[in-house]
């Protein structure tokens, strides 16, 4: 079986599974990291965003044997400074945005690649930009995302 290695969460692994498991199963069933959600398992629900190199991407849709060992995952659990919550995560609370919560760690690092795409574009937080997002929440709380977005913006 092959050995695959990569960076998750500041960390190096290594796991030794098929090319072409799915990297969700092995962050969730192999590795233990159960943030990114599967909800649809063909890259539309978005609730298993993380980011990899810094990019929102969608583990569900992508085999482990598509990363190399230079790549760097980052899972909502990796986006916190130690003890200090992400100003996006912090955005989250202090704007009540989860009602079940389920998408939320997708939410949370969606927005956080936007925010940082639109800071390197040159570019605002505005009602054209949050509409780049496509995570899907089940419960409906799009205005307090979309609030706690443009909070989290201002403090990152």
């Amino acid at each position: 079986m092959p050995t695959h290695t990569f960076t998750l969460n500041g960390e190096r692994v290594s796991v030794e599974v098929e090319d072409d498991v799915r990297l969700l199963w092995v962050l969730r069933d192999v590795l233990g990291v159960t943030g990114p959600k599967y909800g649809c398992g063909i890259n539309v629900c978005k609730a298993c965003t993380s980011h990899v190199n810094g990019k929102a991407f969608n583990p569900c849709a992508v085999p482990v044997g598509a990363l190399s060992e230079s790549d760097e995952v980052t899972t909502i659990e990796g986006l916190a400074d130690g003890d200090e919550l992400h100003p996006m995560q912090q955005a989250w609370i202090d704007n009540d945005v989860a009602q079940c919560g389920y998408c939320q760690p997708g939410q949370i690092m969606a927005a956080v690649s936007l925010v940082r795409r639109c800071k390197e574009e040159g570019r605002k937080i505005d009602d054209a930009a949050l509409d780049e997002i496509r995570n899907i929440c089940r419960c409906g709380t799009y205005n307090r995302i979309r609030e706690a977005i443009k909070t989290g913006a201002d403090n990152m």
